[in-house]
């Protein structure tokens, strides 16, 4: 009996674990920050207990952990790759404002403001007067409005945070771009990612500042004044299961504002938006790393490397696809022996692994290309089910029963008296024109007149069509140019770009230029390194796809028009450039490495030549040099708290 094969793991038994392990290091960061919040909100009378982890700071710093626990559940439920594509900020608006998963954010948000104002109020001393439930005299409780008003602060602070959340896309995995080492640029090394998380620090409490401030000042002055009967009848409806308290919901005559209260309120806020921030930022830069371990691709743990790798590329979700695109990359670029035993790995059941890997790098450059051609058309319609044929009837032995209608009425007589009876229902149903037909004319021209003696010439040249035309485009106009509103129902030239090259509703840039790089530096490395010779086999298809991506992407980006609503007039697009200078420099190095062996690839002079046009960088076309390495060498060409669509 021939002994089983071995399993080959796929490509997300290793993906998971590193990303989870990335995760749990994100939450040890906000742990540890909780515990910073905890110490600032202690009674200093005592110089031991009120860091000493084992007692009351740590029961408040868990407890503030707790608080941010639903927003680290929220990103790994949310996180995806790709950036949002559509035409304009309103139409994104309209498909994700009514979703479950943005009430879903927003109240996530919600939550976790409301746990951490409770754990805030339980730690600031008796003497703040800050809790829920006061004596003023007597033994009579009474509903202390200063804890409302923290709470409802604080939870309108988290709502406002979530629409910024969703507004933002903080969901966004930030992926790199792997680049072409330039001389005296180290290998590859795996960092951690949090030597530039203390360069965010400054920006981040400036912004925690400005958020918490803003929030408090304007529920201070206005929100707080339409929410406070309700919240006060909320609060008193569950505090009645517990105290004896008034059975009016009426609140007291004079509400507890004062600028003490103001100014806690900022500060709990901040704290509270630090948490929040740092949060974000700590899982834009852990899951922004590179797919390595031990400064090892990902896969180089599994028992078949290639197959595993293979397996993600192959993968229909775009997570997997992306981070497997990427460490081919990297492959193709620092290791040199993994890399040959790509050339080298040709019995596979579908094929040689160099097939395989050139199919799906093809198929993702040529996806750009199909979205191109499709632009404009109709959408396709759906193919037609195809009915299962009916089954053969049997043999009958006597003749089938008749299939006439028994209900019909019988057929009317034919003869003289029917065709006088036919002529005069004719006559009386039929009596002449319609009111419509008949007095529609007739009013046409009265109200003609009307207009003639009642309007003036102007007035009457400002009703004709083509002037209403022009006081709407021009009503248009006024509303888009207003700064903030106007900007919603801008289709920039850049969006409608970016939408129909990267497709919807999301498009990940990181994985076409992932897949030109690595295809290019395997096809280059193949000379000295492919002892079996099957990657010249490809090279003339390779040339050629790129050339005509490439030309494709330049011709559609010159001509597509601008739409009337873009007011700015700008044809620039930072991820259409992008993508072409990483398809160009593929192509320089296909034309450097191969061009020698043009003849013998039977690539003609045609080829060639439109392969250097396509190549070639137009005078006055932007070099765009990676803004810095993240020590993987994958270009980090959008930093972690860009605004994002």
């Amino acid at each position: 009996m021939p002994p089983a094969a071995a399993r080959r793991a796929p490509y997300k038994d290793f993906l998971q674990p590193a990303l989870q392990r990335r995760f749990a290091s994100t939450a040890g960061l906000l742990l540890a920050l909780s515990y910073m919040e905890a110490l600032t909100l202690s009674n200093w009378d005592n110089l031991l207990w009120p860091w000493f982890p084992v007692g009351l700071p740590g029961i408040r710093a868990l407890a503030i952990f707790i608080s941010i626990l639903p927003i680290i559940i929220l990103r790994i439920a949310h996180s995806h790759v790709g950036i949002r594509t559509s035409n304009s900020p309103f139409e994104t608006l309209r498909q994700h404002a009514i979703s479950f998963a943005t009430a879903e954010i927003i109240i996530t948000f919600a939550v976790s403001a409301w746990l951490f104002s409770q754990t805030y109020l339980l730690s600031t001393p008796a003497d703040a007067n800050l809790g829920w439930i006061t004596y003023y005299s007597g033994d009579r409780a009474r509903l202390n409005e200063r804890a409302l008003f923290y709470t409802v602060n604080l939870v309108i602070l988290g709502i406002v945070q979530g629409v910024l959340h969703v507004s933002l896309d903080y969901d966004r995995m930030l992926l790199g771009t792997v680049k072409p080492r330039r001389e005296g640029q180290a290998s590859t090394q795996e960092t951690a990612g949090w030597e530039k998380l203390g360069e965010w620090v400054p920006v981040l409490v400036v912004r925690a500042g400005m958020l918490s401030m803003g929030v408090s000042l304007v529920n201070y002055i206005v929100v707080y004044h339409f929410v406070r009967s309700a919240a006060w009848g909320w609060a008193l409806s569950f505090f009645r299961l517990f105290y004896n308290l008034p059975k009016s919901n009426i609140p007291p005559s004079q509400a507890p504002w004062s600028i003490w209260m103001l100014g806690r309120s900022m500060s709990a806020g901040i704290l509270l938006c630090m948490l929040w921030y740092f949060a974000d930022v700590a899982f834009r830069l852990q899951l922004g790393r590179a797919p390595l371990k031990n400064n090892q691709p990902l896969s180089a743990e599994s028992k078949d490397p290639n197959g595993s790798l293979l397996n993600g590329l192959k993968s229909k979700k775009p997570r997997l696809a992306a981070f497997a695109m990427w460490e081919l990359a990297l492959i193709a670029r620092d290791f040199d022996l993994r890399r040959r035993s790509i050339f080298e790995d040709i019995d596979r059941k579908d094929g040689p692994m160099w097939s395989q890997i050139y199919v799906t790098c093809l198929n993702t450059i040529k996806a750009l290309e199909q979205r191109i051609d499709d632009y404009g058309k109709p959408p396709a319609p759906p193919a037609p089910e195809t009915a299962a044929a009916p089954p053969k009837p049997q043999a009958r032995i006597v003749a089938p029963p008749k299939t006439d209608n028994v209900w019909a009425p019988a057929p009317p007589p034919k003869g003289l008296r029917s065709s006088i009876g036919k002529l005069v229902t004719n006559v009386v149903t039929s009596p002449g024109k319609t009111p419509a037909e008949a007095y529609l004319p007739g009013a046409k021209k009265k109200a003609l007149e009307a207009t003639e003696h009642l309007l003036t010439k102007e007035q009457r040249e400002a009703l004709t069509p083509e002037s209403v035309n022009n006081i709407a485009h021009s009503l248009s106009y006024r509303i888009l140019s207003i700064p903030t509103i106007g900007l919603l129902f801008q289709q920039l030239f850049a969006r409608r770009l970016t939408t129909v090259v990267l497709g919807r509703p999301y498009g990940e840039l990181s994985i076409y230029i992932n897949a030109a790089y690595a295809l290019s530096r395997l096809a280059v490395c193949s000379l000295t390194e492919d002892q079996y010779g099957n990657v010249q086999r490809d090279v003339p298809a390779i040339i050629r796809t790129f050339t005509v991506v490439i030309k494709k992407l330049e011709k559609f980006r010159d001509n597509l028009p601008m739409h009337w609503t873009d007011l700015q007039k700008n044809r620039d697009c930072p991820e259409v450039d992008e993508l072409l200078d990483a398809l160009k420099d593929g192509l320089s190095e296909l034309i450097t490495a191969f061009g020698q062996y043009a003849t013998d690839l039977r690539l003609t002079r045609a080829d060639m030549r439109l392969a250097r046009e396509a190549a070639e960088k137009k005078q006055g076309e932007p070099q765009r040099e990676s803004s810095g390495s993240n020590g993987t060498g994958s270009t980090e060409t959008r930093p972690e708290m860009e605004q994002l669509r």
